[in-house]
């Protein structure tokens, strides 16, 4: 069994008419996991909400503060990509939440997840949203598994088209944490040059040429992904698991298929036997169901191996 976190308020954060990052992301994602030939090998759970204690792990009170009454006061665009809706704050909360429920699930019972939640996380900073993302998700879950479960090591790698900017800038100051992504270079955010290491060289940031597909991801997985966290030993590896760098995605310029995702899964369950996915940015709904099936199948078949 693999864990799905999921839930229809998913769908209530609006981000308004013709925004990619729209609910019907989430309906493209069950679809695709309600195909698998591995139907009932799922088991779906309604995340619970994160507290405020859990968001401070990686943001600072002012900016809790500024998307919960932005909310409250009935919604408005943080900056030109970025919207708060009356309904978005309780729903980042949820969203949050089911990042810390996949924490659980491997520390306690070892099995693996995946996140199907909205929105999105990786590019929220400590003290701002931005790019889509109110709270880092995947920040805050990774604080949370050294701070409140005990984990000593956690890394997390990063294989959305875009730079993880948020994450690896609360991140890289931690001995604890180490940060891996492969992106498409330059694009937005202009963050994650090769350059940057973080401050105890736990970052490790490989830039790919818009087009590269298979060749170019599996050589990186092979010859920089794999060493730097082989090297590091993650006791818990959390994947940023965005999927705009598939082919027909309309905001990425990669040329990757659902079955290559199901190999970089296959890669990082050869590091740790369990493994917490969660969902960032992807936007061509078809590719979206269909490397969700494909990573989450990949799972069904480690466990029951």
């Amino acid at each position: 069994m693999v864990n799905i976190f999921y839930s229809e308020r998913f769908m209530l954060h609006d981000t308004g008419f013709g925004h990619p990052e729209r609910p019907e992301r989430i309906n493209a994602c069950v679809k695709g996991l309600r195909e698998s030939q591995y139907i009932n090998q799922y088991n779906w759970l309604e995340p619970r909400r994160a507290d405020l204690d859990n968001l401070s792990l990686a943001h600072t009170q002012s900016h809790i503060l500024n998307v919960r009454n932005t909310a409250e006061r009935g919604g408005f665009s943080l900056d030109p990509d970025t919207t708060v809706s009356p309904e978005s704050y309780d729903i980042a909360l949820q969203s949050a939440g089911a990042w810390l429920d996949g924490v659980d699930r491997i520390i306690d019972h070892k099995e693996s997840s995946f996140i199907v939640a909205r929105p999105p996380g990786h590019h929220a900073e400590r003290d701002h949203s931005m790019g889509f993302c109110l709270f880092n998700n995947c920040a805050i879950a990774a604080k949370y598994a050294t701070q409140v479960k005990g984990a000593s090591r956690v890394a997390v790698l990063d294989w959305d088209v875009h730079h993880g900017n948020g994450t690896q800038h609360i991140l890289e100051s931690d001995p604890q944490m180490a940060y891996c992504s492969l992106h498409q270079w330059p694009y937005f955010p202009g963050t994650g040059a090769d350059h940057e290491k973080g401050e105890h060289h736990n970052v490790l940031n490989i830039p790919l040429s818009a087009g590269s597909g298979k060749n170019e991801y599996f050589s990186a997985f092979d010859k920089k992904v794999l060493p730097f966290l082989k090297a590091f030993e993650p006791e818990l590896l959390i994947i940023s698991a965005g999927f705009d760098a598939s082919l027909n995605d309309p905001l990425g310029g990669m040329h990757l298929l659902p079955e290559h995702f199901a190999e970089f899964t296959r890669y990082c369950l050869d590091l740790t036997p369990h493994l917490l996915l969660g969902l960032e940015g992807g936007y061509d709904l078809k590719d979206l169901g269909d490397c969700s099936r494909a990573v989450t199948e990949v799972l069904i078949e480690h466990e029951r191996e």
